[in-house]
């Protein structure tokens, strides 16, 4: 078998074969085919496409290129939850321990933020002392203790991977739908997970900017999950506007807990609820999706949740008194205010360009490399399909650098419009595939 036979293969629209793929994707993690050949692959996949048993195939020769978690001898389902990416997507944070606190054992590996795209492990590490490197043992045995665990990404998992993922960024390959739902799907996989939901984004602050490739990229996932044995099922959700009123890691980071103590804007309150009803449901802990709601919001209500929280901060080594009293979490030196230009309805958010806006506060990264500052970031005072009046706060700016405030705000300000006539605030969302 040679790589070159599997490249001509793709690139006439043939289907390959389990083993040509497993070939390849071994010979690629063990440095036997050279990054043109795989790239050359890559490209012919960008532009041919592959069937559901050929991206499956992709999908499990990458989760078997390393390590994959043996969490079979727990006693319950282990579920698990993936965002493709926005801006103000501090879920995790607030949906893994609702769901704990309802009996279920969540173990997740989340990655951290990239371009405008916040990740949660940053947000995780604005907790002094919040420990995201565990070993494998160090993960199953939390999981055991307390239900639940939220650390980086393990090297071992799915390395075949980071590698491709890496070409494919160098390559032009990256909107490629049956590589994007290998490499979200694969790394799913090796983490031991049994059920799975997916929170696909959709808009312009969303990889994904229209609905139909959303959809078509939740339908190839929730597709895989049946080849592989896996609970999947996928949310599609609105990213034209941030999600909730804060964008940044510590401003997220408290905006997640309040959620945890019953105070959080409407979108963000549903749209928590929302995933972690669908997380019990996949994983046979409710019988339908009212009494998963139920259960869900009963754990706000009565502290488990928060209580969850302070759990694996602990756990994980982070300063829980921090979670008490929010004060304490990094904060910026100073803040300055946009006030609308002219009495309205909000009529766009740009997601995009707000998460654009954070980088350039040191919020987000440009390269994977960069540092962060965590105190710093914006603070939502309306939101799309709101009046607000002449002279009224839009925006805070929370920074640290005077010398990048007036290109932060510049970007801001393109960031919002204002209309006359009233306008409608958008559907949250936008469908579930695979229930």
């Amino acid at each position: 078998m040679r790589a070159l036979d599997i490249i001509t293969k793709k690139r006439d629209q043939q289907t390959l074969s389990k083993e040509e793929i497993h070939f390849l994707i071994d010979g690629y993690t063990r440095h036997q085919i050279p990054d043109y050949q795989m790239a050359a692959w890559a490209m012919a996949v960008q532009l041919n496409g592959m069937n559901h048993e050929e991206i499956t195939d992709l999908t499990l020769a990458m989760a078997n290129s390393g390590e994959i978690l043996d969490l079979s001898s727990f006693d319950s389902v282990i579920v698990d939850k993936h965002s493709t990416g926005g801006v103000g997507d501090k879920t995790t944070i607030s949906v893994a321990p609702m769901v704990a606190a309802c009996g279920l054992y969540v173990g997740k590996m989340s990655g951290r933020g990239l371009g405008y795209s916040g990740g949660t492990i940053d947000k995780l590490e604005s907790i002094p002392g919040f420990k995201v490197a565990l070993s494998t043992d160090q993960f199953i045995t939390q999981l055991q203790k307390i239900g639940i665990v939220l650390a980086g990404q393990s090297l071992d998992l799915a390395p075949a991977d980071g590698k491709l993922y890496a070409l494919r960024d160098a390559t032009g390959t990256v909107p490629s739908i049956p590589l994007i739902a290998s490499s979200i799907m694969s790394k799913k996989i090796a983490a031991g997970a049994d059920a799975i939901v997916l929170d696909v984004k959709v808009g312009k602050g969303a990889f994904m900017k229209d609905i139909d490739s959303a959809r078509e990229l939740a339908e190839v996932m929730v597709e895989i999950g049946k080849l592989s044995n896996r609970r999947v099922i996928a949310l599609l959700s609105a990213m034209d506007q941030p999600l909730g009123n804060a964008v940044g890691n510590a401003l997220e980071l408290v905006e997640a807990v309040k959620m945890l103590k019953g105070e959080a804007p409407a979108d963000y309150y549903e749209h928590c609820i929302s995933i972690a009803a669908y997380m019990l449901l996949i994983a046979n802990k409710a019988n339908n999706l009212k009494n998963a709601r139920q259960l869900v919001e009963a754990t706000v209500k009565d502290g488990s949740a928060f209580n969850k929280l302070c759990e694996l901060t602990e756990a994980q080594h982070g300063d829980t008194s921090c979670l008490i009293d929010l004060s304490k979490l990094p904060k910026a030196s100073y803040v300055e205010t946009i006030l609308a230009p002219q009495t309205g309805y909000i009529s766009e958010l740009n997601a995009q360009i707000i998460g654009e806006a954070c980088v350039v506060l040191g919020g987000g990264r440009a390269k994977k490399e960069d540092n962060i500052d965590p105190s710093v970031g914006i603070i939502l005072h309306a939101k799309i399909g709101d009046r607000v009046e002449e002279g009224q706060k839009l925006l805070d700016v929370h920074y640290n650098r005077p010398q990048v405030i007036q290109d932060a705000i510049d970007k801001l300000k393109l960031a919002v419009k204002i209309d006359e006539l009233p306008v409608e605030p958008p559907p949250h969302n936008l469908g579930v595939i695979g229930l």
